[in-house]
C-alpha cells in the first residue's frame, strides 16, 4: 500500500503528454497549448485616439485658441495629410493619429463653428493617445507552452494575428461500471438493485478538466462480460472501471484486466476513502480503477484522475495534493494510518478568513454530502484531533462563495 503522494507521482510519471494537433484559435478555450506563442503583429499596430475629439499639436492645445479643422480620421480611415500649426483633425476613438499631432482635445472641451474650433478648457498635453504596442509588440512572448487557454486567451491570440495554434490532443476516457446489482438510469428496478450513478458526475468533471469522456455501460460480474467491456474500450487513452476491485468473490475486474495483459503499477493506496484504487497499463492505455462506492470513487477522481488528465493534456501537476489553510468551524477526530479526505464546505468569512465546515456524515456510499461540498479537509496519517477554530489543511476542488 503506497502513499497518496507516491500514487500521484506514479500516475503523473506514466502519463506522457498526448501528441499535438492544430486547431482554430476560436476553439482554443479549455485546451493546453503545445508551444510558446509569440505575437505576429504589434497591438495596437499604430498610435490611436482613445477618445472622440480633435487631433492637434500640443503647442496649439491652449484654452482660448481657435483652430482650423482640416479633415477627419474615423477608425479605419486614416487622415491622409499632416497637422500643421493652428490646425486640427476631427478624430474618433480608434482612429490613427495623423502626422504632426500629439494630443487629442476631447470634443467636450471645444466649441465648433463650421470648420473652426475654439478650445474651451485647460489642456494638459499630451493625452488621450494609445501608443502603438502598448499591449504587445511583434515577436513578444504571449503564452508559454503548457498554458491552459481560456476565452480571453483566444481574444489576445486573435488580436496578435494568430489564427491557428498547436494544442495537445484531448485525452479520450472510457468509463464503465461493474456489478450485477447495478441498473442503468431509467431502467426498471429489480430486487436488490441500485442505480449506477457515479459516472454522471465523473463524465461531467472529465469534460470540465479537458477530456473527452464516454460511459460504456455496466459490465456484469463475469470474466466474459468484463472482457467484452475491455475490448469495447479499445482506442481510448484511459480506461476508468468503477468498482469490482476489492477482495470479494465477485470482484473480478483486475483479474479480467490481468488476463488481457494488464501491467500493474500499484494496487492499493493509504487513503480514506478509496483504499482499493489501482493503476497500471494495458498496452498503450492507462487504467485507473476507482472504488464502486460513489463517494470513494469521486474523492479519488479528484485526487488521482484529475492529475492524470492534466498530465496527458500537457500540464505539469504537482505530485503533492494542492493544500490551503482554513479555519475549522467544528472539531474533527484524530486520524488513523491512512490519509483522510473529509468532505467539507468552505466559505470566506467577513474578516477574509477561509472557513471549513466538515459534514457530519462521511460514509463512502453517501452522495448528498458531496453535492454540497466544495473541498476536502485533508488529514495526514496519524494526525491529532483538531478543535473548532484550529487551522486545518483543505484541498479545494469546487466553487465556493
Amino acid at each position: 500500500m503506497i502513499s497518496v503522494t507516491e500514487a500521484r507521482r506514479l500516475i503523473i510519471q506514466n502519463a506522457d503528454p498526448l501528441p499535438l494537433e492544430e486547431i482554430p484559435v476560436q476553439t482554443c478555450a479549455g485546451r493546453i497549448n503545445g508551444e510558446d506563442l509569440m505575437a505576429l503583429r504589434t497591438q495596437p499596430p499604430f498610435d490611436a485616439s482613445a477618445m472622440d475629439g480633435y487631433a492637434v499639436r500640443s503647442e496649439d492645445a491652449v484654452q482660448g485658441n481657435t483652430l482650423s479643422v482640416i479633415g477627419e480620421a474615423p477608425a479605419g480611415l486614416p487622415f491622409d495629410g499632416e497637422v500643421g500649426p493652428g490646425q486640427a483633425v476631427r478624430i474618433f476613438t480608434g482612429g490613427i493619429i495623423p502626422n504632426g499631432a500629439d494630443h487629442i482635445i476631447i470634443q467636450e472641451d471645444v466649441d465648433r463653428s463650421e470648420d473652426q474650433i475654439t478650445v474651451t478648457d485647460t489642456q494638459n498635453p499630451p493625452r488621450h493617445i494609445r501608443k502603438a504596442g502598448v499591449d504587445f509588440h511583434f515577436g513578444d512572448g504571449l503564452f508559454e507552452d503548457g498554458t491552459r487557454l481560456g476565452a480571453l486567451h483566444s481574444s489576445v491570440l486573435a488580436s496578435a494575428g494568430i489564427s491557428e495554434i498547436k494544442v495537445h490532443q484531448k485525452p479520450r476516457v472510457a468509463i464503465f461500471s461493474n456489478g450485477d446489482e447495478l441498473t442503468e438510469i431509467g431502467a426498471p428496478a429489480r430486487p436488490g438493485s441500485i442505480i449506477s450513478s457515479t459516472q454522471t458526475a465523473l463524465t461531467s468533471w472529465l469534460r470540465a478538466w479537458g477530456a473527452e469522456a464516454d460511459y460504456l455501460g455496466i459490465a456484469r460480474d463475469s470474466l466474459e462480460s468484463l472482457a467484452a467491456m475491455i475490448e469495447k474500450a479499445k482506442g481510448y487513452d484511459v480506461i476508468v472501471p468503477l468498482g469490482g476491485a476489492s477482495v470479494g468473490d465477485y470482484d473480478l475486474v483486475k483479474t479480467a484486466f490481468e488476463t488481457a495483459g494488464y501491467e500493474p503499477l500499484f494496487s492499493k493506496i493509504a487513503v480514506k476513502p478509496g483504499k482499493p484504487t489501482w493503476f497500471g497499463r494495458l498496452g498503450g492505455r492507462l487504467i485507473l480503477g476507482l472504488p464502486g462506492n460513489p463517494a470513494s470513487g469521486l474523492v479519488c477522481a479528484q485526487i488521482f484522475l484529475r492529475p492524470l488528465i492534466e498530465a496527458l493534456s500537457g500540464l505539469t501537476p504537482s505530485t503533492d495534493v494542492p493544500i490551503q489553510k482554513a479555519v475549522l468551524t467544528d472539531a474533527v477526530d484524530a486520524n488513523g494510518p491512512r490519509a483522510n479526505f473529509l468532505r467539507a464546505d468552505v466559505k470566506i468569512a467577513a474578516d477574509g478568513r477561509l472557513m471549513a465546515t466538515p459534514f457530519p456524515r462521511q460514509d463512502s456510499s453517501l452522495l448528498t454530502p458531496f453535492a454540497k461540498a466544495s473541498a476536502f479537509i485533508v488529514q495526514m496519517p496519524n494526525s491529532r484531533a483538531l478543535e473548532k477554530d484550529d487551522l486545518c489543511n483543505v484541498m479545494i476542488w469546487g466553487e465556493y462563495p
